[in-house]
């Protein structure tokens, strides 16, 4: 098999876990390609073992044999392995180097050599995610306009600001807050649930739009169809604004109308079984932990 390994420069408490990966990957015979900030740091770290490894720095050069992209990182870097990815079908697979690496499938202190056995031996599943795209007159041509977990237009001034929206052409209530955020049911579990967004499991066909601090006690979240188109309009009284896809932001000027609709390609995610979203909420966002519950943590029903 062809692995890509994706991720950012890494310091001395990593180099243990990507040596012992990466001796792991030579025993099993998998051909590897590194993205260039990641190669650059494992040869100045003398971890390549003298191994003829492989090197891309975009979409443009990653090999198209690749098998299985593997994200190195936390979060964040998982979602910055999309920009490269893209709509090119490639399952995509994280081994937490992070804090919380909700959307990677080890815990923080793995090496990740468990799941490349598993993946080695077929063990595991691919499911599409649904991703966002956004469209909007004068975009900048390096603002990657497509999010696997949200769409955020918010202020970028401590001035509360007005947004419009419109779904599917119906225009709801008039949202004053300090933004609003779009999200996927794989975002459910971001952003959009530090607002008190709902949690919605991966694989449901819906949006999440919830106004980030309303400035209505009476504003709720709301959930949608992934298959409405979102246009929104911001009106900030001349103050600044930003929009941002995931992890990538860009300023926006007022009155811009912003188009959120469900991406023509989603993104190939790799799954060791349907109860991995249930145990990531129990074990990396504590879901329900309580003190009382620890002697019967596990019910039978």
């Amino acid at each position: 098999m062809h692995f890509a390994l994706y991720g950012r420069k890494f310091g001395p408490d990593a180099e243990g876990r990507i040596r012992t990966l990466l001796e792991h990957l030579a025993r099993k015979g998998v051909r590897v390609t590194c993205c260039s900030a990641l190669a650059s740091c494992i040869r100045e770290r003398g971890l390549d073992g003298g191994a003829d490894i492989g090197e891309f720095s975009g979409p443009e050069d990653l090999p198209g044999d690749v098998d299985i992209f593997l994200s190195l990182g936390g979060d964040g870097t998982f979602l910055s392995a999309l920009t490269i990815v893209g709509d090119s079908g490639i399952p995509v697979a994280g081994i937490n180097f992070g804090r919380l690496g909700f959307l990677t499938s080890t815990g923080s202190g793995d090496s990740g050599c468990g799941i490349v056995d598993r993946m080695l031996a077929g063990d595991y599943s691919v499911r599409k995610r649904s991703l966002l795209e956004v469209s909007y007159e004068d975009r900048p041509a390096d603002f990657y306009p497509y999010a696997l977990n949200e769409i955020t237009l918010q202020r970028s001034e401590p001035y509360m600001i007005g947004i419009e929206v419109l779904i599917d052409g119906m225009r709801i209530p008039t949202y004053w807050a300090d933004g609003l955020l779009i999200a996927t049911a794989t975002g459910s579990t971001a952003y959009s649930l530090s607002f008190g967004g709902p949690v919605a499991v991966p694989d449901s066909s819906v949006f999440i739009i919830t106004p980030m601090a309303p400035h209505n006690l009476n504003v709720r979240p709301l959930i949608i169809p992934d298959s409405s188109v979102v246009e929104v309009v911001i009106r900030s009284s001349g103050h600044g604004t930003m929009i941002s896809a995931d992890n990538r932001s860009s300023g926006i000027a007022e009155r811009r109308r912003i188009t959120v609709r469900k991406a023509p390609f989603g993104l190939n995610c790799v799954s060791f079984g349907r109860d991995a979203f249930f145990e990531a909420l129990n074990e990396k966002l504590l879901w329900g932990e309580d003190r009382r519950n620890e002697k019967n943590k596990y019910v039978r029903i």
